[in-house]
């Protein structure tokens, strides 16, 4: 980490600047987020399975001087090149001054066409062996991390290093009870906030494992291999990898020992009732099943576990310390006990983001959170407070798309799709399906045009390409209309609402409300 420092500040690194990534989960990651922000510099990154576009619109806007990156990365037992990748995001973005390239899975790439780019090695080939940490104010920038996109290019949500550590060790000292002695594993990449929350367990003097790659790979039961061979007493993943593991009729009780597993942490996605009895059941009966939810607007959790407290089926068992979490009616009202409602956060907390970059007069960070209740943080999930006062998340109350718990936005999809000829309009919306959240896309085609499975595989194939494989439509329909505001504004939430049959609300707001109809019992999504 001192050479990397070293290096940095040698490049002209100060105070403020931005340095990013654009890298697998490898131990050069943390180190140069460590390395960045002991000077003072402001961290960004994305994980490698991002397209071009995806990255640029992030990268792009916070204007990075210096860029990490991966020669390639493995996934499945396949290795995906990208070099060319990284030469096309360094000429998007002319701020970036250097690439540094790790020569992951690919030792031998010819770097000679990427601008000013150099392997890790020659950029720390240096004498430092001290570190000098620059001092700084409470809430000087440390990451930005990004919104999902789904109203425009996303936001670039800045937070502060002492709020973001002192929300961390909560969380991981007080909710997860880790100590010193713990060994700790994520399964995440670089461009999700778990990430970020996993890397503070460095604070704790908890051991962090990285697994980079495929959670399946080489076989269904790899994260139980890893748990035991290195001692792993806290895990963590995504609530789909726990549905997959019952679906593939794991039994880790049975072939493996998982005696040092102490919790198991669950996010990304409501956790279903049923998960929770199969973990219990085949995986470890002794354990803390924590389900957590927060979100990248916060870098935390408003609600999460807590080592003293019972575990109830499908509950996250409490709302975060210090967080004043109310759940809402539409009206502003206090719900009622199991009463669904708005999850909303009454009172100022460490975790807030101190600005979006670019958002000069604050207006983009008041109407993300502030609008729906003035005063009030409204944090767009559907939630229910229980008896036990714990929590149930019934998932996105906004247009957010949540495919295997990770956050992705439609305007990146829409972006894809409307580049191609034949599409002339495009929406956009989750379909829960199987305890998750699948990504259906309605197109409206030019007149005469047919949606055959050739202009399907373009499609998929652009969004692909372009932002990341979990972007990428589960079903696509051809529609004849689209339906939209008077004021021209296509209307997710309300065809969300028509496919799973619910209600859909000021439809008076709508200039052609008959659309509506046409996504009703659609066979496309009965299967």
């Amino acid at each position: 980490m001192a050479k990397t420092a070293a290096a940095l500040k040698a490049q002209g690194i100060e105070t403020g600047d931005r340095v990013a990534a654009y890298m697998p989960n490898l131990p050069e990651t943390v180190i140069a987020m460590l390395a960045a922000t002991s000077i003072g510099a402001v961290w960004s990154s994305c994980s490698p399975d991002f397209g071009i576009s995806g990255v640029v619109d992030r990268l792009g806007q916070i204007q990075p001087k210096v860029l990490f990156c991966a020669a390639a990365y493995s996934y499945n037992g396949k290795i995906f090149d990208c070099i060319d990748k990284i030469r096309s995001i360094t000429k998007a973005i002319p701020s970036i001054e250097k690439t540094v390239v790790v020569p992951y899975v690919n030792p031998r790439a010819k770097l000679k066409k990427i601008k000013n780019a150099v392997w890790m090695e020659d950029f720390i080939a240096n004498d430092a062996t001290e570190i000098e940490f620059t001092r700084l104010p409470f809430d000087h920038p440390v990451y930005i991390l990004y919104s999902s996109g789904t109203t425009g290019i996303p936001k670039c949500i800045t937070h502060g290093a002492g709020g973001t550590l002192i929300q961390h060790l909560k969380e991981l000292v007080l909710h997860t009870n880790l100590r010193r002695s713990d060994r700790i594993c994520y399964f995440t990449t670089c461009g999700w906030m778990m990430w970020n929350w996993l890397v503070s367990s460095l604070a704790v003097g908890a051991t962090v494992v990285l697994y980079e790659g495929s959670p399946f790979y080489p076989a269904a039961d790899a994260m139980f291999d890893l748990i035991d061979e290195f001692g792993i007493t806290v895990f963590g993943t995504g609530a789909k990898s726990i549905s997959a593991w019952e679906k593939a009729g794991l039994k880790p009780r049975e072939t493996h020992q998982v005696n040092t597993l102490v919790t198991l942490l669950s996010t990304g996605s409501p956790l279903s009732p049923e998960s929770f009895e199969y973990v219990y059941r085949e995986i470890k009966p002794n354990l803390c099943l924590s389900s957590i939810s927060g979100g990248t607007d916060i870098v935390s959790c408003f609600a999460l576990g807590c080592p003293i407290i019972p575990v109830y089926r499908g509950e996250l068992q409490c709302a975060g310390l210090g967080m004043a979490v109310e759940i809402r009616r539409d009206d502003g009202s206090l719900a009622d006990t199991d009463e669904t409602g708005e999850l909303c956060c009454t009172q100022p907390f460490p975790a807030m983001p101190i600005y979006f970059w670019g958002d000069e007069d604050g207006s983009k960070y008041r109407a993300a959170y502030f609008e729906k209740f003035p005063g009030i943080w409204a944090h767009g999930d559907f939630a229910r407070k229980t008896a036990h006062d714990g929590y149930v998340i019934h998932g996105r109350s906004d247009a957010t798309l949540n495919p295997g718990g990770v956050r992705i936005g439609t305007a990146e999809i829409y972006r894809q799709v409307e580049k191609l000829d034949e599409v002339l309009d495009s929406i956009c919306v989750g379909q829960d399906w199987d305890d998750d959240v699948r990504v259906v896309l309605f197109v409206k085609l030019r007149e005469g045009k047919e949606l055959d499975d050739e202009l399907q595989d373009r499609i998929r194939k652009s969004i692909r390409q372009n932002t990341t494989p979990r972007h990428v439509p589960a079903r696509i329909v051809q529609v004849n209309d689209i339906p939209r505001t008077v004021s021209g504004k296509i209307v997710e939430l309300a065809v969300r609402n028509v496919i799973h049959g619910r209600p859909v609300t000021n439809v008076d707001a709508l200039a052609n409300p008959e659309a509506l109809g046409l996504y009703q019992n659609l066979p496309e999504l009965k299967a």
